[in-house]
Parts: C-alpha cells; sequence; structure tokens
C-alpha cells in the first residue's frame, strides 16, 4: 500500500488518510477518541454506509480491542450530517460533489 494511504475497516476501500475518519485508542490509557493521539488506529469511510456497518457489526471496538463509546457513534453521524451540507470538488472532473446523508451523491457543473 502507497504511503499516507489506508483501509477502511467497514468497507475495505483503500483511499489516502485524508479522505477517511480516525478513531485512536490512545496509549497507555486506553481511552477511544477521534482524529488525534497516538496509539491504535482505525479508518473509517466519510459515508453512512460504513458508518452503519461499523456501529452495527462492533468493527470499531474489535479493530480497536477496546470498548467504544456510544458519544464516538454519535459525534461520527452529526460529522456526517454536517459534511452532507457542504459541497465537495471532485479531483477527477470540473463538477462539484455533494454526498447525501444516505451516501449518495449529486454532481453539479463548477461553469456555472
Amino acid at each position: 500500500m502507497p504511503p499516507h494511504y489506508r483501509r477502511c475497516i467497514s468497507c475495505r476501500r483503500i483511499a489516502h488518510k485524508s479522505a477517511f475518519w480516525r478513531v485512536v485508542r490512545v496509549f497507555p490509557s486506553h481511552q477511544v477518541q477521534l482524529d488525534q493521539g497516538m496509539g491504535r488506529s482505525v479508518y473509517l469511510c466519510r459515508q453512512a454506509s460504513c458508518l452503519q456497518a461499523a456501529q452495527k457489526k462492533d468493527r470499531l471496538g474489535r479493530s480497536l480491542k477496546a470498548s467504544v463509546p456510544e458519544q464516538i457513534y454519535q459525534t461520527l453521524w452529526q460529522r456526517l450530517v454536517v459534511e452532507a451540507d457542504r459541497p465537495q470538488l471532485d479531483p477527477d472532473s470540473d463538477e462539484i460533489v455533494r454526498i447525501t446523508a444516505k451516501g449518495s451523491t449529486e454532481k453539479d457543473s463548477a461553469e456555472g
């Protein structure tokens, strides 16, 4: 795998680490938190389907070898809603991609 690329624990997709949410079990406290910290990390796609599967099948907890507080999942669902409302530029085209909370995409022309 190329440097700075990670794999989603839910769908197994490989992408640059900036495309994922990072969940960390901090060493030595074993506290689970989002984004920063040194310790065991897992990466999760910023999609409703991946988050739903990870929560339902406890993929975060099993990968981190720790129990994941419900607050972590609530925060990720809130982030998903916020990111769904924010348009993103698709790097492969001149179209703006809107990611809906259900994980589907809508494309608009960036020229208009």
